[in-house]
């Protein structure tokens, strides 16, 4: 006779199990019973006819989310419309969906081995009922300091009724999302991480069904700190990446001492405590100690000094619409990728029959990859072991001033200077891009193939272009002086705008794929959507739309900081596909820690850089064919305009309708359109063009700094 404890390991296994949804043929039934067209459902499911009837003949499955809410509805009408005339059954109350919170474990910190940490799955259901976790949270109306305005609402996954994280004061309570408060009697850091596994209700599901779940964040306040023990502030470092407490430091003694493990990085402004998983059940919980500098202010302008209540909403909408951060915005920004395309799948064996893993199609896979020699960076050990001599890919964002002598008599009498800057263009880019996901393959004389990824050495100096313009090929904006490397969508480019493109060389890869799809998706409806509870949303006039971004930050700091944080994981993420070494002591030719893990792709980042320009290039070319317009300077995705007045709405084309012409920049809340930068005279853009200077830099006023997301 099978035991409780067994029985109940028997349902948890199949509690967990991901949904299943009927076979393809009873999708196509259930769909004509209930009188729904394959296009309807395509426009409820928020995908294409062609998708739907790949669902439905049994060529593709559907992804999370898309896979819940398919299920959802054909559950709902299978009770509506029983196979073979059975009696239907009352339909049941659906259960709350979970918002689609992502999981961010892959192991250790994003620069080092994967391996520190053995992952596991958390359980799909709560503990036995043997072991009942004591109620720990209080109404939100005790709240001492509750959220101001709106909070976010915490997940639905009956497995983490608190949501993601929770912030933690002095007076141990824990403000979770939602307005709850959590009473925490927590005194030392391993009873902390003992409450937030069995007690605190606190966690995210995973992003992907390949995926893992999200570890619990517990962000500490100054006084959280000081009670647990921790230093108010980490001082005597060089480098703020190398803050963390010392080896014999009595905390980090509490931990081991407790059995605990700390990844790799120690205990820091962003520490991983641990313990090896126990079949299922992980054990991991992440800190984040704000007086440590935890928040970066200038991707998270002003939260650290924000109320508890207030930075939990804060975060929370950030873990619920993009991830659970866990580290730097550029560190999320790595691990949503990820998250998003879990290295690795379950797959049947075809000798033994059993589930074993294996790689999961469209992702990076789990060990990491040498790029091409051009690909690397110096003092990378591909370039340095091979004695490699042969250039690098400059693929790198705008920084261009145009000669003060193309500008003319009529451009210099315009009284104004304005600047448009593209919202989130990295990401923008990034939509549909084709990457390699094999390693590179070395070929001498090829023909191009603008769809195959990779680097390509051409000489593109020949080709003559309007000076009143950047090049496109470089990032300087100057004409090339010979044969160079380039990105395919450089070269694709060339070839678009009428060129024969010639490579001396290449490096290829066979297998591609739209790798940054999913995560270009999920950042685009973050940015979309937290734009809109600011109040700017897509149904604005261009007028309108320049008027609520004026005020926009000011209708909800949180919210705004919020944005920001979105904008500085897009580019902070693609930065972080090509980080170089750190610290003074590293001799060129050994590696780095970055090097370990599979998303070390300076291929990808590359391709994505070079579409963005390339976009900007276009948009610049066809602003002058329709307006005879051209640019003063280009700073990254940022570009200024000589102006009759002191709007874009002055400059930028419309047709007769008034609509914008397509083509051009043109005003708007999503990635890939423009917002205005700033708005200057124009002898202050020329004083400034006279010296050398970029007036893109300089445009809001007070010194802008260009982030290449590294």
């Amino acid at each position: 006779m099978a035991s409780e404890e067994e029985l109940f390991a028997n349902i948890d296994a199949l509690l967990e199990e991901e949904p299943q949804l009927p076979p393809p043929a009873e999708r196509a039934r259930l769909r004509e019973a209930a009188g729904i067209t394959q296009a309807r459902l395509a426009t409820a499911l928020k995908s294409t006819v062609q998708t739907v009837k790949n669902y439905e003949n049994g060529r593709s499955e559907p992804k999370e989310p898309r896979l819940s809410a398919y299920q959802r509805l054909l559950n709902g009408w299978a009770a509506k419309y029983p196979a073979h005339g059975a009696p239907a059954a009352p339909a049941p109350a659906a259960a709350p969906q979970p918002a689609p919170v992502p999981d961010t474990f892959t192991g250790a910190a994003a620069s080092e081995p994967t391996d520190t940490i053995t992952p596991a799955q958390a359980p799909a259901a709560p503990a036995a009922p043997e072991r009942p976790a004591r109620p720990a949270a209080r109404p939100a109306t005790s709240s001492r300091r509750p959220a101001a305005k709106k909070a976010a609402r915490p997940a639905a996954d009956p497995r983490f009724p608190h949501g993601p994280l929770a912030v933690l004061d002095g007076d141990g309570s824990a403000y979770a999302v939602g307005g709850v408060v959590l009473d925490c009697p927590a005194t030392t850091i391993p009873e902390l991480v003992e409450w937030t596994l069995r007690e605190s209700g606190i966690g995210a599901p995973k992003l992907n069904r390949y995926g893992k779940d999200s570890d619990p964040l517990i962000v500490l306040t100054a006084a959280a700190a000081v009670k647990l023990g921790l230093p108010e502030r980490l001082e005597g470092h060089e480098q703020r990446r190398s803050l963390r407490l010392a080896e014999d430091h009595p905390v980090v003694k509490q931990v081991a001492k407790a059995k605990w493990q700390l990844t790799q990085r120690g205990f820091g402004p962003w520490a991983r405590v641990y313990r090896k998983a126990q079949g299922r059940e992980r054990q991991c919980v992440q800190l984040a100690v704000l007086s440590w500098d935890a928040l970066d202010a200038r991707s998270w302008p002003g939260v650290s000094e924000m109320e508890p209540a207030d930075i939990a909403r804060v975060l929370g909408v950030y873990a619920q619409r993009v991830i659970t951060p866990r580290g730097s915005t550029a560190v999320s920004g790595l691990e949503l990728m990820t998250a998003l395309r879990p290295p690795t799948k379950a797959v049947r064996d075809e000798e033994s029959g059993n589930w074993v893993s294996g790689r999961n199609p469209g992702s990076l896979g789990v060990e990491p990859m040498d790029p091409a020699p051009p690909e690397a960076t110096p003092e990378h050990p591909v370039v340095v072991n091979s004695g490699w001599k042969g250039g690098f890919l400059n693929e790198e964002a705008y920084q261009w001033v145009r000669s003060v002598d193309t500008l003319s008599d009529e451009e210099c009498t315009l009284p104004y200077a304005v600047g448009l800057d593209l919202n989130t263009a990295f990401l923008a880019a990034a939509a549909r891009l084709v990457v390699g996901l094999s390693g590179p393959d070395h070929f001498h004389a090829p023909t191009f193939n603008p769809k195959i990824p990779g680097s390509w050495l051409a000489d593109l100096s020949h080709i003559e272009l309007d000076p009143r313009l950047p090049s496109p090929f470089t990032p300087d904006g100057t004409r090339p002086t010979g044969p160079a490397w380039y990105q395919t969508h450089t070269l694709a480019y060339a070839q678009e705008l009428g060129h024969d493109v010639h490579p001396i060389e290449a490096y290829l890869r066979r297998e591609t794929g739209a790798y940054l799809d999913p995560w270009h998706d999920r950042l685009r409806g973050a940015y979309v959507d937290t734009l809109a509870d600011l109040g700017v949303t897509k149904d604005l006039s261009d007028a309108q739309f320049l008027a609520a971004m004026e005020q926009h930050k000011q209708n909800d700091p949180a919210l705004a900081a919020v944005l920001s944080a979105i904008k500085a994981t897009v580019k902070g993420g693609v930065g972080k596909l090509r980080e170089r070494p750190q610290g003074k002591h590293y001799k060129d030719g050994e590696t780095w820690p970055a090097l370990s893990r599979p998303t070390w792709r300076p291929d990808i980042r590359a391709a994505v850089i070079s579409k963005a320009r390339v976009n900007m290039h276009r948009k610049l070319n066809n602003m002058a064919k329709m307006t005879g317009l051209y640019p003063l300077a280009v700073l990254s995705d940022c570009v200024v305009y000589p102006s009759p007045g002191a709007s874009p709405l002055d400059f930028l084309p419309y047709a007769a309708s008034g609509k914008p012409q397509p083509g051009g920049f043109r005003l708007g809340p999503t990635p890939g359109l423009a917002k205005l930068e700033g708005v200057q005279s124009m002898l202050w853009a020329v004083d400034l063009m006279e010296k050398g200077l970029n007036p893109a830099r300089h445009i809001k006023g007070g010194d802008a700094v260009l982030d290449e997301g590294e």
